[in-house]
């Protein structure tokens, strides 16, 4: 009898971490975003766009917000920051380097912190 309880148990947790571990199709993610312009808004679509799984893209001029919604069977929300950093915009989460902050337009160079 302990053994079939034991038995139930352990199929109980299994599938409790198995439920858990399952990941969003349409993951609702928002995250800052600086730039400066149009010329900004369309390169950090772009960047995000590029990330697989990406299924829509919207950046906000006056929030400076980055709004996405993203499967994340393809890709994780780290992915996208790295992408819109190497495009040159710092997120919240990761800095675009020197160098990609340095071929940006004159325009779209925005105060660094």
């Amino acid at each position: 009898m302990n053994k079939l309880l034991l038995i139930a148990m352990i199929a109980f947790f299994g599938f409790s971490v198995q439920a858990q571990t399952k990941k969003n199709k349409n993951l609702k993610y928002t995250t800052e975003v600086n730039g400066n312009c149009e010329q900004c808004k369309k390169r950090i679509e772009k960047a995000a766009y590029g990330v697989p799984g990406v299924k829509m893209a919207t950046w906000d001029i006056s929030s400076h917000q980055l709004a996405v919604i993203l499967n994340e069977e393809k890709a994780s929300p780290l992915d996208l920051n790295k992408a819109v950093a190497k495009a040159g915009h710092d997120t919240k989460e990761i800095k675009a380097t020197t160098e990609d902050y340095d071929n940006l337009h004159s325009c779209c160079k925005y105060v660094r912190e």
